[in-house]
């Protein structure tokens, strides 16, 4: 008997409806242990609602978020908000006794991750944070050939690199949003939106940062407020972070993570690779089929490989095609699904609130380093 997962979301905007689409293909994965059921929806926007009427499990429409967090018949709340809502709404779940899949950041700042993390442990709900990328097959690959059991075979390790790109913002005109506005998205800025991304397998394989260097960009300081005149925008738009890491007994290996709203030609691009003395690895998004690695012999050269559609959790899609987006939030959600049931069983997992806290403790690092223009130690 496959065990149920009652879902309910607040904020039923784009990452909301995203987890709606893939709950509607939840049947293409194959001999899963649980099935989900999406029952309740919150929003503030009558029209999102609206959309969400044509699913048929959906019993529960509403503008308030208590009642869905009193319904008997939610599990799991999936929220996806504004960052400066995170912490209040997280908490508040937690508080109703519901398990959570928390959107990346994990609270607007590293006083609300912590706080969200010790709620999470005295609760004893079980909680994780967004992040898609990984349980794509490519960056399933690198993170098979960088784990404990395998990293020995690239050599000395010389840096790691990862980082997420887009340039939506490149267009000084595009009017402003909540995601260019601190009070909002928060002082970390582009790190809060995108950097969980970029830290998530550096964090599952322990590389954790030991000093932070940081480069912080503002690019444009004002935007349309689309009302004829314009609106300051606060946030930082380009992150660069040159860490430290200790990787498989060595020490002090560059890591650079980089989180940028303005790289040009870049379409929501997650990016990453590890190279060594005798092997690498990268993988991007912009090539989503293409896994290089790098072989020295007496001749180097870097190799490509055609992947195909294989996934952490097996789907009816055929291997010889491609892998997208909705591909991998299907898959991060039945990572979620499987560990919530107590069946992952050793595969790779969403980031676990320690690891949000970690990523938190690092951009609240870079924000200082930033700040006197020094190295600075976690």
């Amino acid at each position: 008997m496959k065990k149920l997962m009652r879902v309910g979301i607040i904020g039923g905007g784009l990452m909301g409806r995203e987890a709606a689409s893939a709950f509607a293909r939840w049947f293409v994965l194959q001999n899963f242990p649980v099935k989900v059921e999406l029952t309740a929806v919150c929003d503030l926007q009558e029209s999102l609602l609206e959309w969400f009427r044509q699913i048929p499990t959906v019993k529960l429409l509403t503008k308030d978020s208590a009642e869905l967090l009193s319904s008997p018949n939610v599990d799991v709340v999936y929220v996806a908000v504004p960052h400066n809502l995170h912490e209040k709404i997280y908490l508040e779940v937690l508080a109703a006794g519901k398990d959570l899949l928390a959107e990346k950041p994990f609270g607007i700042d590293l006083a609300a991750a912590r706080k969200i993390e010790e709620a999470a442990k005295a609760s004893g709900r079980f909680v994780r944070c967004s992040s898609e990328f990984p349980f794509l097959p490519g960056p399933q690959r690198v993170v098979a050939a960088a784990s404990p059991e395998n990293i020995s075979k690239l050599g000395k390790v010389l840096e790691i690199n990862a980082g997420f790109w887009h340039a939506s913002d490149l267009d000084p005109t595009k009017p402003i949003n909540w995601k260019r506005q601190n009070q909002f998205c928060g002082e970390i800025g582009v790190m809060g939106d995108l950097g969980m991304h970029a830290v998530h397998i550096p964090a599952r394989l322990g590389w954790k940062p030991k000093r932070v260097h940081a480069q912080l960009q503002k690019i444009y300081t004002q935007r349309p407020d689309g009302k004829g005149g314009l609106a300051a925008c606060d946030t930082w738009d380009n992150a660069l972070l040159h860490c430290d890491v200790d990787v498989a007994g060595q020490s002090d290996i560059p890591m650079r993570l980089e989180m940028k709203r303005l790289a040009p030609g870049a379409t929501n691009t997650w990016w990453i690779e590890v190279l060594g003395t005798d092997g690498g690895v990268r993988f991007s998004t912009a090539e989503p089929k293409s896994l290089w690695t790098f072989v020295r012999g007496k001749e180097q050269c870097w190799q490509r490989t055609d992947l195909g559609h294989g996934m952490p959790f097996p789907v009816i899609t055929g291997g010889i095609f491609e892998a997208g987006f909705p591909d991998c939030f299907l898959q991060m959600w039945a990572a979620y699904a499987a560990e919530w049931a107590g069946e992952l069983n050793g595969k790779f997992g969403c980031v676990t609130p320690g690891e949000a806290v970690l990523s938190h403790e690092l951009f609240a690092a870079a924000l200082k380093s930033h700040l006197t223009k020094t190295v600075v130690t976690l």
